[in-house]
């Protein structure tokens, strides 16, 4: 990924804006998202780029998206995404396209996962997650519970069961991913904290 990280949209300035408006400090934002105030604030200081997961929750715990967390504009939601239009964004080894108009209740993206990645890591959160796989083999953690999805598989769950994805081969896994989006900041109040990664 590291010839595309220069193409990068910058994250770091709309974190912090974000955050402000969202009425929220460093402190308690961290909190939310199960980081510490420093890496937050690396983060928002473009020391340090966030894993996609991570900008999930941080769209969440903000009451946005993950375009607007990018600095992405859209003049007039379309409701056609046409493959030419999808650029690739990349956050944590992930790459990802926006695959539906943003701004509204959901998000659709297609996402690319290498094997071993760094996005790796156990999320908590309100909200419902679709996924299917096309390409590879997902390693999906609900729970307790481990599943291996294959192309053509797809799993629909509830945020608030921890979950985990990873690619289970060497090419890495891709995937349609359909996630609820919490447009309140208030939403941080409910979340739950990001853990760890899985041994």
């Amino acid at each position: 990924m590291s010839s595309s990280e220069a193409e990068l949209p910058a994250v770091a300035p709309q974190l912090r804006s974000l955050r402000r408006r969202a009425g929220l400090t460093l402190e308690a934002a961290a909190r939310s998202a199960g980081l510490s105030p420093a890496h937050l604030s690396r983060l928002e200081t473009g020391r340090r780029q966030p894993s996609l997961p991570m900008l999930l929750a941080l769209a969440r715990i903000y009451g946005t998206t993950v375009s607007e967390l990018l600095g992405e504009t859209v003049t007039d939601p379309d409701a056609i995404v046409r493959a030419a239009d999808m650029e690739p964004t990349g956050a944590g080894g992930w790459t990802y396209w926006q695959a539906g108009a943003p701004g509204g209740g959901m998000q659709a993206l297609r996402v690319r996962v290498p094997y071993g990645s760094q996005g790796d890591i156990v999320r908590v959160h309100p909200g419902e997650e679709w996924l299917y796989v096309l390409k590879g083999r997902l390693g999906l953690r609900l729970g307790d519970t481990a599943h291996v999805l294959a192309p053509g598989d797809s799993a629909h769950f509830d945020s608030l069961t921890p979950h985990r994805l990873a690619a289970e081969d060497q090419d890495g896994v891709e995937l349609l991913f359909v996630h609820t989006l919490l447009q309140s900041p208030t939403a941080a109040l409910c979340l739950g904290p990001i853990t760890g990664e899985l041994p």
